[in-house]
This record gives C-alpha cells, structure tokens and sequence, in this order.
C-alpha cells in the first residue's frame, strides 16, 4: 500500500487544537493597543469608512458594537479570534444583551450538565432583545423544554459511537467516513445532533494524535474514497491545524474528495479571512457544507463570506435542520434557498431534526417535511428544492423521502402526478 511520503516535511501542529488559542498573526488589533479608548458612534463611523476588511461591516453589526462593546474598533469586531474570545457563554452575560423570558431563565439555571451556551457576538447582533420566540433566537438560546425527554429520544440517536472503528471517525457508508476534527462550535445550535460530545471537553477531547490515529485508519482502508471533515466546527481550527489535515488526507491516494461541514459562515463569517481562503485553495478540491436555518442569517457580512469562498474556487452546498415554528412554512423555506442561490449556495439537504434528547419543542411531522418539498417543487428553480432526508435512528444512514409523484402503472404506462395534482401518463418500455 503506498504511504504518505510527501508529508514527511509537514509540521506538526506543536498543540492539541485549541480554538481559543492565541495565534499572533490573528490576535485581535485592540489587544496590541496599548491605550483603548471608547469611541462614540460618529467616530465608528468614520472608522467604518477607512476600514477595508475582506468581510463587510453592516449598519446592524456597527450599531450593536457601538452599543454593546464601546472600547472595542470595527477591526476588533472584525477579527474571528476577538469574536470568539468575547462569546457570550453565561446567563448573566446574555442579559445583558436580552430580556431573558421565564423558560430561559430556567434553563439557565439548571444545574445539569447540558449543551453549553455560546453565542458570537456577531450572531447575537442579530437577536430580537424583546421577543423569545424570534426563530433565530430559539436556535441558540436554552429553554427549560430542552430537559423533556420524549419516546426514542437518545443522547446519540444515530448510533455513531457504534460505528466508530477509531476514535473521532465514523464509518458508516462503505467508501465514506466522517471525520470528527474538534468538539467546538463558534456558537451552539440548541438542536444540535452531536449534543452528548460538543463543548463536552471532559468526555470528547480532541488532540492530534487523535488525528492521527484516524488518518491512519482512512490510509489503510482503500474502501474510503471520500472525507467528510466535521465536528464541532472545523473551521474553528487554525488555518495551520486545517492545513495539516488536509495535507494528509490528501496525501492518501485513495481519497478522492474532501468535504467540510460548517455553520461558521453564518454565525462567524469574520473567519473567512484571506489566510483561510489561501489555505483552502491549495487543496482543491475541497467542498463546503454549510448550516443554515432561516433566511434572516442571510446578512451581508455572511453573503460576503459565502461570496468569498466561491470566488476562491470551493463549490457551496447548504444542509438545512426542519424546525417546529422555526422555518416549518414554504414561504421561509422558499426565501432561504432562493436567497442562497443568489449567494452561490446551493440547497443540498433538508434534513429531519434528529430525536436526541430534549429535541420535541424542535421536531415536526416527517408529513410536514413533505409537504414542505411539495410546496417548493414546480413553485420556484429546481436548484432551490433540496433532497428531504431523515438520518435513520441507529446509523440506518440518509433516507431520503419524496412526495408520492409516482402513482403506479395502468396499461403499460406509469402514472405520474405533477406539482399541481395533475395526472399524466408516460409509455414505459420493459427494459
């Protein structure tokens, strides 16, 4: 079997990937100022004139730092590292930023160990203060609802643990694995699939020679063909740990793609630097899956985010998680995936949320997943109508799941029914 020679000059990343570490290269610009100071809203804005970011600064974004961070710049608030070291990750620091309702306060107050609180900055800009049902709101601030646990729910209701041949790999489908890189997420989606491990650095630890460990896996399976790089985030590591990953998976000559899955568009689009955007290049092919839940996250910094990746050469696809009262309408559905089109993101899958625990207040009627396709399918571009799927509980993989289009065959002919109910009839051939 041939080996990965070329990587023998490769350096090693000298420290377990460590999304809050500090890299210099990266360090946020008010923490090499020796004297902040706090800057009114006229000075911001003349600020925001001569700043020339890769990732635009909106009006929103600007008002919000204004308000909520006065000694910080617009390059502060620019600069991933700085969003992430100013998270809000306590209640006390989200009500600061919310008027807090009774079921999130107690969430909040739980003692039991859950899915941490973590918020950017940038992503918090975009809550409603006042309304707790705001949809973007749900999907990251806890409720007490998220301590019900309804029938078949499961802490890792895809049985991924059972299909772990080496720890942080799983391999399910014959010539794909998924590749568990970090358990850290920029912010925290409250439905997340991957509950049990992210932010859990007590039971999913992280280290490179945990990498290793999987990269020798997929280099001695030559059944693998195809790497979907996952998490936590990936794109919550350094541009340095990211380059060393995929210069060794691509190194194995068996390995024919390599996909990364991320929200950090979305909720982080200042990590789209000109250093990543580098660093992805040099080893297309590289395709980008994308998180994203409603239309509102559609903001121009993240457009410019998306923007910047195609323009690098990487192919954009969106996975979207089906949300009760969330995004559960056409219309919402239908002005996301047009508005990722326009951002060079094509809609890929629509996926049924997940029973993990604590998921019911999220989950809506697999009927309901259908009617949403029916009412997208023949209404707007096929480009924009995503395959609906549900990840079969106990690692059955995707399934995916279609309105009944095919009715049968009557007298050598097929029946089909079209996206207004029509019949029509095809002249089938036996093959």
């Amino acid at each position: 079997m041939a080996k990965m020679s070329q990587t023998k000059e490769l350096a090693v990343p000298t420290e377990d990937p460590d999304p809050l570490g500090k890299d210099p290269s990266e360090e946020p610009p008010s923490s090499r100022t020796a004297l902040a100071k706090v800057l009114t809203v006229k000075e911001h804005l003349r600020r925001k004139k001569e700043y020339s970011g890769l990732i635009p600064l909106s009006e929103k974004s600007l008002r919000f730092l204004c308000d909520h961070y006065p000694q910080a710049t617009p390059e502060d608030w620019s600069n991933w590292q700085w969003q992430l070291q100013n998270s809000i990750c306590t209640a006390d620091k989200l009500q600061n930023f919310l008027r807090l309702s009774y079921p999130e306060i107690l969430a909040m107050s739980q003692s039991r160990a859950g899915l941490p609180l973590r918020i950017t900055p940038y992503f918090a800009s975009l809550l409603d203060r006042e309304d707790a049902e705001q949809p973007m709101r749900r999907c990251v601030v806890p409720v007490s609802s998220e301590f019900v646990t309804c029938p078949g729910e499961s802490p890792d209701p895809l049985g991924e643990d059972h299909q772990s041949p080496v720890p942080g790999l799983v391999h399910r489908y014959p010539d794909r694995v998924l590749f568990l890189t970090t358990g850290f997420c920029s912010t925290y989606c409250r439905y997340c699939t991957r509950s049990r491990m992210v932010g859990n650095t007590t039971k999913f630890r992280v280290s490179v020679k945990q990498w290793d460990q999987a990269i020798a896996y997929i280099d001695a399976t030559p059944s693998v063909r195809d790497v979907l790089l996952s998490g936590g985030d990936p794109l919550t590591l350094m541009d340095s740990q990211l380059d060393y990953l995929l210069t060794r998976i691509k190194a194995i000559p068996h390995v024919e793609m390599v996909r990364i899955g991320t929200k950090v568009p979305a909720v982080l689009p200042q990590r789209i630097t000109s250093k990543l955007l580098k660093t992805l290049k040099k080893h297309q092919p590289l395709w980008l899956s994308i998180h994203f839940t409603h239309p509102d996250e559609l903001t121009p910094e993240t457009s410019a985010a998306c923007n910047q990746l195609a323009d690098a050469g990487v192919p954009l696809g969106s996975q979207t998680v089906l949300l009760k009262g969330i995004n559960d309408d056409v219309e919402t559905m239908r002005r996301l995936f047009q508005g990722l089109l326009k951002i060079r993101v094509r809609p890929y899958y629509l996926y049924q949320c997940d029973p993990i625990l604590g998921s019911g207040h999220f989950r809506t009627s697999v009927q309901r997943g259908i009617d949403m396709i029916q009412g997208l399918r023949g209404h707007t571009s096929g480009y924009a109508v995503p395959h609906y799927v549900v990840d079969a509980p106990g690692g059955g993989g995707k399934i995916p799941l279609l309105p009944e289009y095919y009715q049968g065959t009557q007298h050598g002919q097929i029946v089909l029914k079209n996206f207004e109910g029509r019949l029509f009839r095809y002249p089938d051939v036996q093959s």
